[in-house]
């Protein structure tokens, strides 16, 4: 028997598909003119310092992703330095444009007055490129090999490293905080292939007795990054590159981390593991996004205020 579709039939399939372009329409709006400025702090605590040494405040920026005109990101940026933190670290991609290096530099401005160090990403060197969205969905993600629009990356740098910065590219250097010595180690943008394991400074110029952190700093996470800085000796590893995700599924999370990092880690304070050693491993989400890519849903930009405390003296 052959049937038809009623007119009231035909009428309803319209409308649900009325409804669901205007579902999307609107979640796209929101995804690329609110969500991707609603910034924010997250703080986390932890309790690794040795006993004894005063509490070290960490604000770690992550993927500013900064061009021109972003006045909005910049005045937030600025807000910052009311935190008075002890230390800065800023984990790369600072740049999303040829010409965004005197705006991020204006809105930097009031933080660079503070300690810091900093480690870069492929987008401190190169500019996005426009492609396929459903490209970066793309859960194999491997790192970048072809080339692409230099940015003035040196120019950054030396105003970073002007103001006291420390750059931490394939190096490693201690900065001293009251009584407290903070070892570093840094590598250049593991997405790019450029990562060079230093391992962490010996102690020779202080005493390897006194109270000490280690603390590594990379772009992108990738597994064997975590590793390796691990097996060194790290007590804090701090990344990001991830965005969080950049678009997530509410009560799931991200679906992809751009990197070989598992999603569930893409965003937060997690422990990475590695033999019987844990270190805490903290994942900005970052505070920009590709300017080819101008969306966060359910993925708030951030900043991350780490508060170190002493361990128990047991």
């Amino acid at each position: 028997m052959q049937t038809t579709d009623s007119p009231r039939t035909g009428a309803a399939l319209g409308w649900t598909a009325g409804l669901a372009v205007t579902a999307a329409a609107a979640t796209f709006g929101y995804a690329s003119l609110v969500e991707r400025t609603l910034f924010q702090l997250r703080e986390e605590t932890l309790r690794i310092l040795p006993p004894g040494v005063k509490p070290l405040r960490v604000l770690h920026l992550s993927d500013i992703h900064m061009t021109p005109h972003q006045k909005s990101k910049a005045e937030w940026l600025k807000g910052l330095a009311r935190l008075d933190p002890d230390l800065v670290v800023n984990t790369g991609d600072n740049l999303s444009h040829p010409k965004a290096v005197a705006p991020l530099l204006e809105a930097l401005a009031p933080l660079l007055k503070f300690p810091g160090v900093f480690v870069p990403g492929s987008n401190d060197y190169y500019a996005p490129r426009l492609r396929n969205p459903f490209g970066y969905l793309n859960t194999s993600a491997k790192p970048i090999t072809k080339p692409r629009r230099d940015l003035p990356w040196a120019e950054l740098f030396s105003a970073f490293g002007a103001a006291g910065w420390i750059d931490l590219t394939n190096r490693s250097q201690s900065i001293g905080f009251n009584n407290l010595r903070v070892d570093f180690t840094g590598v250049d943008d593991p997405h790019l292939n450029r990562d060079q394991y230093a391992p962490y400074p010996n102690g020779s110029s202080t005493s390897a007795q006194a109270p000490h952190l280690r603390v590594a700093v990379a772009h992108a996470p990738y597994q064997r990054v975590l590793d390796y800085f691990t097996e060194g000796g790290a007590e804090l590893i701090l990344a990001g590159h991830t965005h969080g995700g950049q678009v997530c599924i509410p009560g799931y999370g991200a679906l992809i981390s751009n990197c070989d990092l598992p999603t569930w880690r893409a965003r937060g304070l997690t422990p990475w593991e590695l033999g019987a050693r844990q270190v805490p491993l903290n994942v900005s989400a970052g505070i920009g996004t590709s300017r080819f890519a101008p969306v966060r849903f359910a993925c708030r930009p951030e900043a991350v205020l780490l508060t170190l405390t002493p361990r128990d003296r047991t």
